[in-house]
């Protein structure tokens, strides 16, 4: 029971600092999250983090596509040449 309220609680921290997630969705995840790793076994806990540590390399290295990086081309005048 107190392993579900410490859950919540993280998972409602963790979810105020992250966008699209509101409090009661964090909570709820932080409790299935406190429930996932009673019922996994070790070797389970440390592939889950190992790849969540790739993922996170992985994606660190993509370029970032944003608007100041594109080059954008302005579009032509329709202001006739007098």
């Amino acid at each position: 029971m107190i392993g579900k309220i410490i859950g919540a609680f993280v998972g409602d921290k963790i979810a105020k600092q992250t966008s699209g997630i509101g409090g009661a969705t964090g909570a709820a995840i932080g409790v299935l999250g406190a429930t996932a790793l009673r019922r996994l076994s070790l070797p389970a806990m440390i592939a889950i983090g190992a790849g969540g540590y790739v993922a996170k390399r992985i994606l660190d290295k993509k370029p970032a596509n944003t608007a100041s990086d594109a080059k954008i081309k302005p579009a032509p005048s329709s202001q006739k040449a007098a």
